[in-house]
């Protein structure tokens, strides 16, 4: 049976999740598994299927694959190993749309997140690894006329707020009054903005994202350029 045409992320899923949040066991998964797979696992693979097509248009670096794991759709079992909350599966769903070179380096992609306290898209790159990060700083430093009209851009910023994640001082290697200290303190270098659950429970959410992608191209491009990967 192929994936069902995406009609949006019902109440049902909602439900699910807020459900599955009071009863994080995994017992109560396996008794409530048909509804695991009626509404989080349908909607968010034809979610990813919808898209695939458009976001190949928009953005041919990244990728869309529709698969019940090893895809863009993150798992919902959670890694307890070294944490103290030992519930075992989370409670929102994830979907990641990653760079084609993202399993071979720390590269920027699109994340999706649904759940029921809050609904947000996401672009770019969170919390590189170092070689990355002094990649983009680098990046930052060579062209800072480039990387504030960027900063300023006003299709960035009439739809996205940037992520604020900084150091306390200046990294490694730049002056405490370089001009562009502000920018080159960021850990992340992330746009974000919120999702309603009108957006989410309507097919339109396709449209909605694919505008997102393109207003955060500029930035995008520029990691890439950063990271000596195509956009």
């Amino acid at each position: 049976m192929g994936t069902p045409t995406f009609s949006g992320f019902s109440s049902e899923t909602f439900g699910f999740l807020d459900d599955l949040a009071e009863n994080n066991q995994r017992d109560w998964f396996n008794e409530n598994r048909d509804r695991y797979e009626a509404f989080f696992l349908a909607p968010a693979l034809a979610f990813v299927e919808a898209i695939a097509r458009p976001l190949d248009k928009t953005a041919p670096c990244l990728t869309a694959v529709a698969r019940k794991s090893g895809g863009s759709l993150m798992r919902i079992y959670k890694d307890t190993r070294f944490s103290k909350d030992k519930a075992p599966y989370k409670t929102n769903i994830g979907i990641h749309f990653r760079h084609m070179a993202g399993k071979d380096v720390h590269a920027p992609g699109v994340y999706v997140h649904i759940a029921s306290d809050e609904c947000f898209f996401g672009a770019g790159i969170w919390r590189p690894a170092s070689d990355a990060l002094k990649s983009i700083r680098g990046y930052i430093d060579s062209n800072p006329k480039d990387w504030q009209k960027l900063h300023r851009s006003k299709r960035i910023n009439d739809a996205l707020d940037w992520h604020e994640d900084h150091l306390k001082s200046a990294p490694r290697g730049f002056a405490k009054d370089h001009p562009m200290l502000e920018e080159l303190r960021r850990k992340s270098f992330l746009l974000h903005t919120p999702l309603t659950r009108k957006q989410v429970g309507s097919a339109r959410l396709v449209d909605d994202v694919i505008d997102l992608v393109r207003r955060s191209r500029p930035l995008m491009i520029a990691l890439c350029e950063a990271l000596h990967q195509p956009y």
